[in-house]
């Protein structure tokens, strides 16, 4: 019975996780799922795991102790309940899960989430934990449902998974796989699925996006530039985003739509992770830091209003002060709008993880927060430097205060104005009249 049961999914991590986290609710929907915003009245609650963040599988493992009493009080009551940890601490992880939190019913790495509803079925008629973290040769978004709903209209798209860069502190290739693109028909397909659906702006997820090679609809393959410029033609779609991309494959023709294609957002986020070159060589990336800035100048020869962010580890295993400080220097010189900057970690079983030379927490700690307090300033200069400016505003839901709207400038700000419920789901002219650290805000512009 449509509705019978009812799913809570929590999500970690990444923005592909959100996509995969509403994959897997929209493909539970016809086994009689809906979705509860509460683990409490939860038939089945599904973790969603990311592996990228340090402690994140502990983070886990705290969420199943909690989960496990409540498990077990709803079965005092009489009420089953089914734990499913998916993603790439599943992957990673797998049967290990299973020892460690025995109230877990379902591992589900990140390629196998299509067979969710098989699985969850197979470990109730077996009464057994199931584990399945492998590889599996169909096309696991070839046997999800077309997309048929929308929280919003924003929407993620993933059109390419895994990644073949192997750099040395990362964990994808090894959770995720080696890179996969989807052929143009079935982006299409769901893209225009979910403008119908009342979406106009989405964002196009991959972990190297921009190594996008995907089947074209009159054969050979495309690259990511080409696609855009194809979903572009579809009526009803305003704006479209792409994440995360590699340096490496920042081609001209995808530089180049920057300056054509008017849909395509003037906002680019482009990790550099470390200024010093041998760090870099360290981290495998293939690319040295004047390679990125000469880069960086193309896009905005290409893009003059473009806004950039970008990704950066401190406390590589072997950086030196010197390294750190070509880091700054890198900042200083590129200037960002936005930036993730994070503390290296060791994940198991990269290559980083045995090196040596790791330095130690407390110098990690006290470069870390140097380089933020320079990202802030730079985020602060360019959000103040929007002050005076008018940008479509794309209204996205309801703000903490009575009457107020809170949307997206095309730098992907958060802009809070008063305006009337209906127009939410529309982009707007919106002044923009002040401007803090991490938002701005605005009146809209009189028609």
């Amino acid at each position: 019975m449509p509705g019978a049961k009812k799913v809570f999914v929590k999500t970690f991590g990444c923005q592909m996780n959100v996509y995969d986290s509403e994959r897997m609710s929209e493909a539970l929907k016809s086994y009689g799922y809906s979705e509860t915003d509460t683990a409490e009245e939860a038939d089945l609650v599904i973790l969603n795991t990311c592996h990228i963040r340090e402690k994140a599988a502990e983070k886990v493992y705290s969420e199943l102790g909690r989960l496990r009493q409540l498990k077990e009080e709803r079965r005092r009551e009489g009420r089953q309940t089914q734990v499913a940890v998916t993603g790439c601490v599943a992957q990673a992880e797998g049967a290990e899960i299973i020892a460690r939190a025995p109230v877990v019913d379902l591992v589900v790495g990140p390629q196998s989430y299509h067979r969710l509803p098989e699985l969850l079925y197979r470990a109730k008629a077996e009464s057994r934990a199931l584990v399945e973290t492998s590889f599996p040769e169909e096309d696991k978004f070839h046997q999800l449902p077309r997309r048929a709903r929308t929280h919003g209209a924003s929407a993620f798209l993933t059109v390419q998974e895994g990644c073949d860069k192997f750099c040395t502190f990362c964990v994808v290739p090894y959770t995720r796989g080696i890179e996969y693109s989807r052929s143009v028909a079935a982006i299409v397909d769901e893209a225009t699925a979910l403008v119908e659906a009342g979406v106009s702006e989405i964002t196009l997820l991959g972990q190297n996006v921009n190594a996008y090679h995907g089947a074209s609809e009159t054969g050979g393959t495309v690259s990511l530039a080409a696609l855009i410029k194809r979903l572009s033609r579809i009526d009803g779609l305003e704006r479209l985003r792409y994440t995360t991309s590699h340096p490496r494959d920042m081609g001209a023709d995808l530089i180049e739509i920057h300056a054509t294609e008017k849909k395509l957002m003037p906002y680019l986020h482009l990790p550099f992770q470390a200024g010093s070159d041998r760090v870099l060589a360290a981290m495998n990336r293939k690319h040295t830091a004047a390679e990125y800035i000469d880069l960086v100048a193309k896009i905005r020869r290409a893009r003059p209003d473009i806004a950039l962010s970008t990704d950066i580890i401190v406390g590589f295993p072997g950086e030196t002060e010197a390294d750190f400080e070509a880091t700054l220097a890198v900042v200083e010189e590129v200037g960002f709008a936005q930036a993730y900057s994070f503390k290296y970690s060791p994940r198991p079983g990269t290559p980083a993880a045995k090196i040596d030379a790791q330095v130690p927490e407390t110098v990690k700690i006290e470069r870390l927060h140097r380089l933020q307090a320079l990202l802030d300033s730079q985020q602060s200069r360019f959000n103040a430097s929007c002050v005076g400016r008018t940008f479509p505003v794309l209204f996205e839901r309801s703000g903490r205060r009575e009457g107020q709207l809170v949307g997206r400038s095309p730098y992907l700000q958060p802009v809070h104005a008063f305006a009337a419920l209906e127009m939410l789901g529309r982009i707007v002219p919106v002044e923009i009249l002040g401007a803090g650290p991490n938002s701005l805000s605005g009146v809209i512009q009189a028609a």
